[in-house]
């Protein structure tokens, strides 16, 4: 009978994590890639997740669990940058210009 009940757990947790939804995209300062010098994090209602630093091409990857609006954080040059976004429970492509204006970073969608 265990094994019966270990078997119904496990259906139970697959559509959970199947239901986890994408953000991902690349980064730039005006034409060129902001390289591995940024992070990105995100925070859907009272869950964070946790930074993720870009690669050489300035793309990220995040997978957040909640669906629903989520305030992502863009880390560069020793300052931050918030917008707010959308979560689905399909991947979202989401590729962000950075600039620093007055001397503030500022972050939006391209």
């Amino acid at each position: 009978m265990s094994r019966y009940a270990l078997l119904a757990v496990l259906l139970l947790l697959v559509p959970s994590l199947a239901t986890a939804g994408e953000i991902y995209g690349k980064i730039t300062e005006g034409s060129a890639p902001v390289g591995e010098k940024a992070s990105v994090s995100v925070k859907c209602g009272e869950k964070a997740y946790p930074a993720q630093k870009t690669d050489k091409s300035g793309s990220y990857h995040l997978v957040v669990k909640e669906s629903g609006k989520c305030t992502l954080t863009v880390a560069y040059s020793g300052q931050s940058s918030s917008l707010e976004v959308v979560s689905y429970d399909d991947p979202v492509q989401l590729d962000l210009a950075v600039e620093t204006k007055e001397g503030k970073l500022s972050v939006r969608r391209k």
